[in-house]
């Protein structure tokens, strides 16, 4: 028996007559018993692999995409003669302290010079502050934390200069 090309994917008389030799569900040819196939030539197997090489380089992607910039914030310190080596403890520890202190800051890194090319001019410490917009460098400058901490260095200190660029790579 054949399925006239009006009908649906069930042979609703043999399912109403049980003892019928075709009364077991019947495929429509080329699709399955819930209708015809959405892309006939297009097997489960051919699907799930269109799908998985999808998500797959979605992922790749997302992996290669550019990283955020970020706007380094650099300062530098030549301190002035009478500065005891305490007191630079204290401005060290204060100036990294400020990374709890204003959450604008992503992180602050910092050390000591160790150029061998003498070109230092008696700069002797260097701290990298990295924000992600200049918004956030705004908002830090202005900060009571920050300003608290220019208050308590800026009479050690004997020259500063301040550096900032966005990072490249």
């Amino acid at each position: 028996m054949t399925l006239p090309k009006h009908s649906s994917v069930l042979d609703l008389a043999s399912i109403s007559n049980p003892g019928s030799p075709s009364s077991s569900l019947r495929r429509v040819p080329g699709g399955n018993i819930f209708g015809p196939p959405l892309f006939p030539t297009m097997n489960i197997f051919t699907l799930c692999s269109v799908a998985f090489l999808g998500l797959a380089l979605t992922a790749f992607a997302a992996d290669a995409a550019p990283q955020k910039e970020k706007l380094r914030h650099v300062v530098s310190f030549k301190f002035k003669d009478t500065t005891t080596k305490e007191q630079i403890k204290q401005v060290e520890d204060a100036f990294r302290d400020l990374k709890k202190k204003i959450p604008h800051v992503q992180s602050i890194e910092w050390g000591t010079n160790v150029s061998p090319e003498k070109l230092d001019k008696g700069f002797t410490h260097c701290f990298l502050v990295t924000f992600g917009s200049e918004k956030d460098r705004d908002a830090y400058l202005v900060h009571p934390e920050h300003k608290k901490f220019v208050e308590f260095a800026l009479p050690l200190i004997g020259d500063a200069f301040v550096l900032d660029f966005w990072a490249k790579d």
